[in-house]
């Protein structure tokens, strides 16, 4: 059974923000390419290619997960070797 998907508020106010499509963070979450433990937040990322703004961008989820749902919390687009350098520096943990 899949878990229901929530959207806090706080990643309602950044999709309306940043003019993202009401569908593309529970997309990411369930197709990302890459999902990592974020060490200094103790939540979860996942990452996947997406078109933003124009182009074809790495945009990555954070969410946290419980016995009966995931709850999104916020969506932004990666600055370019903001990936790499969280997973060099061993904030991110690849799952």
């Amino acid at each position: 059974m899949d878990k229901m998907v929530r959207y806090s508020d706080h990643l309602q106010f950044r999709m309306r923000l940043r003019e993202i499509d009401e569908a593309l963070p529970e997309n990411i979450y369930r197709f990302a390419e890459e999902y990592y433990y974020d060490t200094a937040t103790n939540l979860f990322i996942a990452v996947k290619k997406a078109r933003y703004q124009g182009k074809n961008r790495d945009i990555a989820v954070t969410y946290q997960e419980s016995t009966n749902e995931i709850l999104l919390i916020t969506i932004h687009p990666l600055k370019q070797r903001q990936k790499e350098n969280r997973i060099q520096t061993n904030r991110w943990k690849r799952i």
